[in-house]
């Protein structure tokens, strides 16, 4: 008797009681009970999960936010600045950085060229510290954090939810959607990390505590 035949036979087994007029349909599964797993502190747990990922996480009040912003492109010594369509003007800082407009679409060299990119998310999730962009206003479209060399992603503290069934339910599944999770890195067969191969180098997150 092979693998596959005492498998079969366990399972005919476990049937025999089985009466044949009885449907799995008519046995209603109850609903598994949702486990809180952010804990009383989601946005404080996404602060250090996202932490843990090497991204650096500032928490600051709405009326910081666009000077964090400035901050963080300042220390990485940004020159260009992709600015993505329904970017909320309230969060661009002033700065020695040349500011370039997707609308038109830019080429991919022009972004490839760019220093930086700075969007908004659709959600955020606090036990895995990750940010989800569905490329609506204020995102713009994937290549734009794809190319530039860091992105500084602005998210609100009740944009924040517990896990990720929570923010899936959020999200229209017929939307592009992309789950970033710390800079891009990979590493080879020496687990030697190499971050920047697929994306940026350098993810800044502002995290908007009283937006």
């Amino acid at each position: 008797m092979n693998g596959r035949e005492t498998v079969l036979r366990a399972v005919r087994g476990a049937l025999a009681g089985v009466p044949a007029s009885e449907n799995p349909d008519d046995i209603p599964i109850p609903p598994a009970p949702r486990a809180d797993r952010a804990g009383p502190d989601a946005v404080g747990l996404f602060a250090e999960r996202a932490g843990e990922y090497r991204a650096t996480v500032v928490r600051v009040p709405a009326a910081e936010a666009a000077a964090a912003v400035g901050r963080a492109l300042a220390r990485t010594g940004a020159r260009t600045l992709v600015v993505p369509p329904g970017f909320p003007e309230d969060l661009l800082p002033q700065g020695p950085w040349s500011r370039r407009e997707d609308a038109p679409p830019l080429t991919v060299g022009q972004l490839d060229g760019a220093d930086a990119v700075v969007t908004t998310v659709a959600t955020a999730i606090a036990v895995t510290g990750t940010v989800i962009l569905d490329h609506g206003p204020g995102q713009g479209r994937r290549a734009l954090t794809l190319l530039p060399d860091q992105h500084v992603c602005v998210v609100r503290a009740d944009q924040i939810v517990p896990d990720v069934p929570e923010a899936l339910s959020l999200l229209d599944p017929r939307r592009p959607l992309t789950l970033i999770s710390g800079p891009s890195a990979t590493s080879d067969i020496e687990l030697d990390r190499v971050e920047g191969v697929h994306g940026p180098r350098t993810l800044d997150i502002v995290l908007v505590v009283d937006a």
